[in-house]
């Protein structure tokens, strides 16, 4: 599975519920400071129940020190004017999905950053604005998953 990357994420229950969506998948999370809250929030503990223990998840101080520990493959940045629909790529192990924080998405510099890959979009209707960050995330991990034949099922 390709691992998730969230970018300054801003609300904790968004983050609990990607990080439970994590675990159940077994996705590596990474999640890049500054961020809305801490850790040990309790509306993360909360939204992400007790799977923390079973979430892979690190922290980075910034964008830049991201990419140098961890080096992704091909690193795909969600946003809602993304250039490729997430149905049209291919997902590997390797591979990174980018996502924003909540109220403004990924800024113009880090989507026009030489180590993205693609600017990604889930396709919706056009008169709706956005989705919510942890549904984009699980639509796109599943959309990863179904191309591997869902490699974290039980038999």
């Amino acid at each position: 599975m390709p691992s998730v990357v969230l970018f300054h994420p801003e609300i904790p229950q968004n983050t609990g519920n990607i990080m439970r969506l994590c675990a159940n998948t077994d996705t590596p999370l990474h999640l890049i400071r500054p961020m809305g809250f801490e850790l040990d929030s309790t509306k993360l503990k909360r939204a992400g129940m007790d799977y923390r223990e079973y979430a892979t998840v690190t922290v980075h101080d910034s964008f830049d020190a991201y990419l140098l520990a961890e080096s992704p493959g091909r690193l795909y940045a969600f946003a809602r004017n993304g250039e490729r629909s997430l149905a049209e790529l291919s997902y590997g192990p390797s591979d990174a999905l980018l996502f924003g924080p909540e109220s403004t998405g990924l800024p113009q510099e880090v989507l026009e950053a030489p180590e993205v890959t693609a600017s990604v979009r889930i396709p919706m209707t056009p008169h709706t604005r956005s989705l919510n960050l942890a549904n984009s995330v699980a639509i796109a991990v599943y959309e990863a998953a179904r191309q591997a034949g869902y490699p974290f099922a039980s038999a």
